[in-house]
């Protein structure tokens, strides 16, 4: 990107919204700082104890095992989909990344009810084998397939568009020197997918360490679980708050050891793109055990599930089963997550704008603290939030406001990562151009920037959409008194095994985040190359 040698002082609508963003943002943190204060030495004895370190240990042994399988599943995916003839590429596309349409909760619920020693597949096999039960799939090998087979397509995105614009000409300058297709793809292909890599893994990563559906569900005790289960089976805090920030200094640490092993790598193409498309390899025989594996882990991600659940909700009608959902928990879910969107999207914009065309000193505080989202899970942002409305801001707390706001810090590095990347490929002597014919800086916004950057937004209000759809910990947390939305009606539903009556909110939370990752698919022309 070009830069002006001019340094501009931002409009009060851009400079008022990026501080409001910083400060909400921040938050968290200032909780976190409060209770270490506050706590007792015995406190942080516990923080140290061996217990405490075991849940360390388990918490990183299921990030380490949830991205190693998540990468050994994206890569071969996105390589054949980019590269191959394989039959029926953009529709293979478009299914393996549906997965992200299921709650981790959701799909570790049907797992376990399904494939668990008294479930469908037991009472399947029961008669004609003689099967009486089945060994559990709950602990570390449960919650490592369920968030593997949700999580892969992070990666999948990140490193499909990745391969699409290497330069052909320097793999086949590497296969003009004798190396054979396997040597060009380590030595060629996979140093340039590299940042990709690095950044699918570590959504993958912060998004294990931050997991609590699947884990709870799998009864795989992790930090979130521990830190949920102190904050509702205690009077004082503080042990969920030591706790909650053990959890959050471990995700710094993953950040900085990503930055570290990234260097000065860029994420985005410096030159134009490639003048040609990549030579389409052909598969052969290896088309059939490809499909096959495709086949097998959409089944294992989608199909199944979505099959289990439509199986209980007929199941559940047919022994006439009373299968009702209030229409105001459907329109809670959407309402929220349509608020939330909205917001974050348009705070995640005017921050955009202002790290990037008005850079200051400002900007080396707001950018890391934009991105404290990451590192912080549903369960911190809640409790944090309910500090302060207690103390601080009793008119909002319990309200829709509140909540609101911890969908925005667990959402916005999400909507800023997406956005910022887009303003990024835009030359800013466009936007110099107009300023020079008399266009204020707010005209200039709105019918130039925000046009050029219209694929970004979408695809910004998209996964915040369906981000926002699933959230459960956070909204179990700060949602008002008799405040129902689709997720917590599951999880309330899976906990009694009420398998009928959770299928139904559950097709819905799946059919609704359907919507806006299709929007994300069409606008995304990577896909189809």
């Amino acid at each position: 990107m070009i830069k002006s040698s001019k340094i501009h002082i931002p409009p009060l609508y851009i400079l008022i919204p990026t501080i409001f963003t910083a400060i909400i943002m921040i938050l968290p943190l200032l909780y976190l700082i409060t209770r270490s204060i506050e706590a007792s030495a015995d406190t942080w004895i516990s923080l140290f104890s061996i217990r405490s370190l075991q849940t360390l240990g388990r918490s990183l042994l299921l990030m380490s095992t949830v991205t190693l399988m998540s990468l050994i599943i994206a890569i071969p995916l996105a390589w054949c989909t980019a590269r191959t003839n394989l039959p029926m590429r953009k529709i293979w596309t478009i299914l393996v990344i549906l997965p992200l349409v299921m709650p981790s909760f959701i799909a570790a619920f049907l797992f376990t009810s399904a494939l668990g020693p008294k479930g469908l597949l037991q009472n399947l096999l029961e008669k004609p084998f003689g099967v009486k039960e089945l060994p559990g799939l709950e602990g570390l090998i449960g919650a490592t397939i369920v968030l593997a087979l949700l999580s892969y397509p992070y990666i999948f995105l990140a490193i499909r568009g990745s391969i699409n614009n290497i330069d052909p000409s320097i793999e086949e300058s590497a296969k003009a020197l004798g190396k054979n297709s396997l040597k060009v793809f380590t030595t060629i292909t996979l140093p340039h997918i590299k940042p990709a890599l690095i950044a699918g893994s570590l959504f993958v990563a912060l998004y294990t360490l931050s997991d609590f559906g699947a884990v709870s569900m799998m009864r795989y005790n992790t930090f979130t679980w521990t830190i949920y289960q102190q904050y509702g089976s205690v009077i004082d805090r503080s042990t969920s708050a030591a706790l909650s920030i053990a959890l959050v200094s471990t995700a710094l640490i993953i950040l900085i050891l990503e930055q570290n092993i990234r260097g000065k790598e860029k994420y985005h193409r410096i030159g134009s793109g490639s003048s040609r498309k990549p030579k389409i390899i052909n598969l052969g025989f290896w088309k059939y055990p490809i499909t096959s594996f495709f086949v097998l882990i959409i089944s294992a991600a989608l199909i199944i599930p979505v099959s289990i659940l439509v199986f209980w909700l007929f199941r559940g009608i047919l022994n006439g089963e009373s299968i009702t959902l209030s229409l105001s928990t459907v329109l809670n879910s959407v309402i929220v997550s349509l608020i939330a969107t909205l917001t974050t999207a348009l705070l995640a914009l005017v921050t955009a704008v202002k790290l990037i065309r008005y850079p200051s000193i400002m900007n080396r505080f707001m950018e890391p603290i934009s991105f404290i989202g990451y590192a912080l899970p549903g369960v911190v942002v809640g409790i944090a939030l309910v500090f302060f409305g207690t103390r601080f801001a009793m008119p909002i707390y319990q309200s829709i406001f509140l909540l609101i706001i911890g969908y925005i810090i667990l959402f916005f590095p999400v909507s800023l990562g997406i956005i910022r990347s887009s303003l990024m490929q835009i030359n800013p002597r466009i936007e110099e151009s107009a300023m020079s014919l008399k266009h204020n800086a707010l005209s200039v916004l709105t019918k130039i920037t925000i046009p050029l950057i219209k694929s970004g937004l979408l695809m910004s209000l998209s996964m915040v959409f369906l981000l926002t759809l699933k959230e459960l910990p956070a909204t179990l947390i700060l949602g008002p008194l008799n405040f129902h939305t689709l997720a917590t009606q599951v999880w309330s539903y899976s906990s009694e095994a009420y398998f009928a009556k959770s299928a139904f909110p559950s097709l819905l939370i799946i059919v609704l985040s359907i919507f806006p990752l299709t929007t994300i698919i069409w606008h995304d022309k990577r896909i189809y190359q």
